[in-house]
């Protein structure tokens, strides 16, 4: 792994830099992106410093939105990747068009896909190293800049109810709070959902089917849900989060049909670690909370069943749990 000192000096190099996060984006990866390029900007002001992804962040604009990038600028470009463990998760293909490319997160490195990287899965969140950065390289932190951070580890930490919240996550938070940011607003942002998401939360429940053996449990989402609900496929995350409040639920999947009839999986779990089935079906995460993707629905049941799997053996495993 390489260092801050090793990633700023590369930073410097470059006149163009691109930064990209990964698909379906969270409050992390939007955090993660847009801290660092705001930071970056104020500390070279004579660079060209450009965020990058799909277009359509869904109700995580109030973090950051998108610029427009051209082919063009990746010529010469140094390219930067924050919270994105493999290549199939990275929003924006052209990730790899640049002339150097820098991987920051905080998942299990299961692709070593950068020239360089910082890569640390004890961090709570990709924002946590980022902030790290800022403070270690004495790089630019104003409000701006602590807001998208400090979303980024609310978000991810679950409002610092997770297991990877640690004392130091505490202490970067504090460090954030100190440049004045309304961390109440903050939370109420990312906790805020439309009335078509609140409805759509309790439709996920209606339809959950459990496997009361192992407390497995699934629940899909059709286009026609969210058209009924006037929910769009970016917003419908705010119902994946849903089952896990339903004792007995040890891990479960939300699977969220596309508009191309293909399927968008969000995994979570309480104990069963699910990254590993997630990178079986081209996608990746962290061990309790995980994305992938299905091509039908016949693949979502596969992918159930090998959830199932995972929640006999862990039980079996854990018998006290």
């Amino acid at each position: 792994m390489n260092t801050f000192d090793e990633i700023l000096g590369k930073i410097k190099e470059y006149d163009t830099i691109i930064l990209h996060r990964h698909t379906n984006p969270d409050p992390d990866a939007i955090g993660s992106q847009a801290g660092l390029a705001k930071s970056l900007r104020l500390a070279f002001p004579e660079k060209t410093i450009l965020c990058t992804g799909e277009n359509d962040v869904g109700d995580l604009a109030w973090i950051n939105t998108m610029d427009e990038v051209k082919d063009s600028d990746y010529e010469g470009a140094l390219v930067i990747t924050t919270d994105t463990a493999n290549t199939p998760r990275v929003s924006d293909k052209r990730y790899n068009m640049g002339d150097f490319l820098i991987k920051i997160d905080h998942h299990p490195d299961v692709d070593q896909y950068a020239d360089m990287e910082y890569v640390d899965p004890t961090a709570s969140a990709a924002s946590e190293l980022i902030a790290d950065f800022i403070d270690q390289e004495k790089l630019p932190l104003n409000q701006e800049i602590a807001l998208a951070l400090y979303a980024g580890i609310v978000g991810d930490t679950g409002r610092f109810l997770y297991d990877a919240t640690t004392t130091h996550t505490f202490e970067v938070a504090a460090r954030l709070k100190a440049t004045g940011i309304d961390t109440a607003q903050i939370a109420r942002s990312i906790s805020e959902v439309t009335l078509g998401q609140a409805k759509l939360q309790n439709l996920s429940i209606d339809k959950l089917a459990i496997d009361e053996a192992t407390g497995a449990a699934l629940a899909v989402i059709s286009q026609a849900d969210l058209k009924q609900l006037g929910v769009s496929q970016a917003e419908a995350s705010a119902c994946v989060s849903s089952p896990g409040r339903i004792r007995g639920i040890l891990a479960w999947i939300v699977a969220v049909e596309k508009g191309d009839g293909t399927y968008r999986i969000h995994y979570r779990s309480k104990g069963p670690f699910i990254h590993k089935l997630a990178e079986s079906h081209d996608g990746g995460g962290h061990e309790l909370a995980s994305g992938a993707n299905a091509k039908d629905a016949a693949e979502v049941d596969q992918i159930y069943r090998e959830l199932v799997d995972a929640c006999k053996n862990y039980k079996e495993e854990h018998p006290n749990d």
